[in-house]
């Protein structure tokens, strides 16, 4: 299959924007879009069986819509359960998927204990916990599902005060820094835009050596890797210029949070896949 040098983000909804904008940085020039599955949020909630089909419906339009070079699975969940199946059903064609820095954190923990706070699918599938046994088998690891931190970032973030995002989060957080976590890995990539929220609850609950872990600058770089291969391979990655586009699965009209969302990110208005 011919490729239009463009390379798209998908996730369940607003969680894989980061990821595009760290790519962004690191690949000026390349056509970056991005789709949420609003018709298919929340992920976190759903079985195996029903996320692999949604994961092959939503890869097969978005490929037979812009021809990608390569595709970013934006989605911890959507990595953790569809990864294989989607590569398997599309071999010739790159695709990405996010998985939590369990390793980083637990490389970098002074206290020996980490904290990931993920979906309840996430917190329960057999993939975390093979991470935690090949990476982690040293420390303490504490998971913790945050099911309602998705929906709170999909639906209310953008309209959010301070004090809001705080609240959000600061039930979460008290409990891991009881237990002496000083690592916490954001294994849902919604979470990344409560990140300074977590930072700064953190700081005020008196949390020492606390950092935040995620994934975003491995992707990017991997995706680096891809883009510089297949440019070497065929020259099919020569920079347009083109903007990003907003794409959405469910039926229009759009909840006007997602037109803010696009704009936010600097992509276009949203259009429907």
């Amino acid at each position: 299959m011919n490729s239009s040098g463009c390379i798209v983000f998908f996730d369940s909804g607003v969680g894989g924007l980061p990821y595009l904008a760290q790519a962004r940085s690191l690949l000026p020039g390349t056509t970056l879009h991005y789709i949420a599955d609003d018709a298919g949020f929340p992920y976190g909630t759903k079985t195996p069986l029903q996320l692999e089909e949604i994961l092959l419906d939503r890869v097969r339009r978005l490929r037979a819509r812009f021809l990608p070079s390569a595709l970013v699975i934006a989605c911890n969940t959507a990595s953790q359960i569809g990864l294989e199946i989607l590569r398997r059903a599309h071999p010739d064609f790159p695709i990405i998927g996010t998985v939590p820095a369990i390793k980083p954190a637990a490389a970098s923990t002074l206290s020996g204990r980490i904290g990931v706070i993920a979906t309840e699918r996430t917190v329960i599938d057999p993939y975390i916990d093979d991470l935690i046994a090949r990476y982690a088998a040293d420390v303490e690891v504490v998971k913790l599902p945050a099911q309602d931190l998705v929906a709170f970032v999909e639906h209310r973030y953008l309209a959010s005060s301070a004090r809001e995002r705080r609240s959000a989060v600061e039930p979460y957080l008290r409990g891991l820094l009881e237990q002496g976590v000083d690592r916490i890995v954001l294994a849902c990539t919604h979470f990344l835009h409560l990140e300074k929220d977590i930072a700064e609850c953190a700081k005020a609950l008196g949390a020492k050596n606390f950092e935040i872990v995620d994934s975003r600058i491995g992707v990017a770089r991997r995706l680096v890797q891809i883009v510089d291969g297949l440019e070497e391979a065929d020259g099919s990655m020569k920079s347009t210029g083109e903007k990003g586009r907003f794409m959405l699965t469910g039926d229009p009209p759009f909840d006007a949070s997602y037109a803010k969302w696009a704009e936010r990110f600097d992509l276009l208005p949203p259009e429907l896949l």
